[in-house]
């Protein structure tokens, strides 16, 4: 899978270094050549997660469910920690061979 990287001040907002929106992953411009590769792979995990559900569903998914994990921990980091993706995201992030053998929709087995 082909990686875009954008450097800019507006997205990912204040606080976070990267975001990946299919094709792109985001990065704030003061990361600019410090982009550490597990938040690259992790970025890509996402990628992955979001072609597999044609990214609109992803989107929605993925909101639908933060709003979930939200009202069940009553916590805006703890729902982000705990969306399915993220799970996904952060258990791989550190295994730069997983996207080469990873299953589509193994996210669901952090639901």
């Amino acid at each position: 899978m082909t990686k875009i990287i954008i450097y800019n001040n507006i997205i990912p907002f204040k606080g976070y270094v990267a975001i990946g929106l299919w094709p792109f992953i985001f990065v704030r411009s003061s990361r600019k050549g410090k982009l550490s590769p597990i938040t690259e792979n992790h970025e890509m995990i996402h990628l992955r997660q979001q072609v597999e559900m044609l990214v609109i569903f992803f989107l929605i998914w993925y909101g639908l469910e933060w709003l979930f994990r939200f009202v069940q921990y009553g916590n805006a980091g703890k729902a982000y920690r705990n969306v399915s993706f993220e799970r996904e995201a952060y258990g791989n992030e550190g295994d730069f061979e997983y996207l080469k053998s990873r299953k589509a929709f193994s996210w669901v087995s952090h639901l």
